[in-house]
């Protein structure tokens, strides 16, 4: 009886350090977030340069301190309303597969820390949208937060296309 008490105290220790760190933001009203691990930056909306025949997410690229960065429109690669661009929007800076993209946002909210076991994998039909974008879903302070799987916002064609913007001489 000891040992399966022990062992018991032990799992539950062991969840409560298992934690992770996300950064949340807002689109269409409802808060997401995203790993902190992949996120170089969080920058206010510049000039963006427009880029023919792109990706229809593709807003366009940005100079930010000598790199090229394409900036990804997260709504629309969602497939959410458009709104126009204000004082709030933002791009956050993200690092994946070695190479940066900037995925504008409505406004970044706060840093998170999360226990693991407070993630719910997403339900079937009832969000804004598709659940293949979608890791899991977080209850914090009496809300729920989308939480966003990075390796799912592009297919791999979409992946290549995009890539080579910020690394032109790319064979991929």
């Amino acid at each position: 009886m000891a040992t399966k008490s022990q062992t018991g105290l032990t799992a539950k220790a062991e969840k409560k350090i298992e934690q992770i760190q996300l950064v949340s933001f807002f689109l269409d009203n409802e808060e997401y977030a995203i790993s902190i691990s992949n996120i170089q930056g969080i920058n206010r909306l510049g000039e963006i340069t427009k880029l023919p025949n792109s990706l229809p997410y593709v807003e366009g690229i940005t100079n930010l301190r000598g790199n090229i960065i394409p900036l990804i429109n997260l709504r629309k690669r969602l497939g959410l309303p458009t709104k126009e661009f204000d004082k709030t929007t933002r791009f956050i800076v993200i690092e994946y597969d070695s190479k940066l993209f900037g995925f504008i946002v409505d406004f970044v909210n706060r840093v998170l820390r999360l226990p693991k076991d407070s993630i719910n994998p997403p339900p079937p039909s009832s969000l804004k949208i598709d659940t293949k974008y979608v890791t899991g879903i977080a209850n914090f302070d009496n809300k729920l937060i989308i939480i966003l799987d990075l390796t799912k916002i592009f297919s791999s064609q979409e992946y290549n296309e995009i890539s080579n913007v910020n690394n032109p001489n790319s064979n991929v």
